[in-house]
């Protein structure tokens, strides 16, 4: 059976008393393969998967691509870059702000986890290697924008900037889903999955020629336009429609203690052009 074919499921990994648990979601309630049942706000949520890599696309949605180039021609291949494994984060997990820091941005977008060894699949096979979907963040500080260039490794790197969860669900077509962004209960980011310049077959058969995913595995899929920064104290939640929603809320930890490298919210003409975006193409719903 296809991920993508019914019934829907839903699993987590969750901590309750010190223990470490694998749970099902079902009903409203967290189910232990023991027979326990406990409410959400009972348990403290873990990332549903345990990853050797973390792959994420840079552009993707077709929104996002107008919101910053003149042309109206997509790009005809995609582009990547990597998440360290201590940027991994899991539901109702702090976001960090170190202090000094501007531009904290939101980036909506919906997770594949891996559920096979997968090397060397056709765009149609890539389905069958994925083991169910979760809605993520692609949390980014883009201070550090001038300096890291296309490698992202300090603007997506840092300590708990990819928040997955809450679960991991299969049984869901997410390709008739929709991605939203709620800061503080208001959304603020919309994009239909089937939005995507490259959907997740495409991505997967395209990395899986030169690369071997494993099981637990994460990869991407990109954020509609209308990223924006953060301030200490918003919440953060991500849906995407028939899979779940994430919820984190941001908070300031003190300035790194060591005064080398490039200095913090260097306020660059292109800093400023992708942390706030292009207002002019914003969608009235947004504003």
């Amino acid at each position: 059976m296809s991920v993508l074919d019914g019934p829907r499921r839903e699993v987590r990994r969750v901590m309750k008393g010190g223990s470490e648990y694998w749970v099902e979601f079902k009903d409203g309630r967290i189910h232990f393969a023991d027979g326990r049942t406990a409410d959400e706000k009972d348990v403290v949520h873990l990332p549903p998967c345990t990853p050797t890599k973390i792959i994420c696309v840079h552009v993707n949605y077709i929104s996002r691509y107008f919101e910053f180039n003149n042309t109206r021609v997509p790009p005809k291949t995609p582009t990547y870059f990597q998440k360290p494994l201590t940027a991994l984060n899991a539901h109702h997990g702090e976001l960090v702000r170190p202090q000094g820091y501007r531009y904290v941005n939101y980036e909506g977008e919906m997770a594949v986890v891996f559920g096979r060894i997968t090397k060397n699949v056709t765009a149609e096979e890539a389905w069958d290697c994925i083991a169910g979907f979760a809605p993520a963040n692609d949390f980014g500080c883009h201070d550090f924008r001038d300096t890291d260039a296309g490698s992202m490794l300090r603007v997506k790197g840092m300590d708990g900037f990819c928040p997955i969860g809450p679960g991991l669900v299969s049984g869901v077509d997410v390709r008739q889903s929709t991605l939203r962004s709620y800061k503080n209960g208001k959304m603020v980011q919309e994009g239909a999955i089937s939005e995507q310049i490259f959907d997740c077959g495409y991505l997967i058969a395209d990395l899986a020629r030169h690369m071997t995913f494993l099981p637990g595995d994460i990869l991407l899929t990109g954020t509609p336009a209308n990223s924006r920064p953060l301030e200490v104290g918003d919440t953060i939640e991500i849906e995407v429609s028939g899979v779940g929603r994430l919820s984190n809320k941001v908070v300031e930890a003190p300035a790194p203690r060591a005064k080398t490298g490039f200095p913090a919210s260097p306020d660059s003409e292109g800093v400023r052009r992708v942390a706030l975006g292009n207002e002019e193409r914003l969608p009235d719903k947004f504003k």
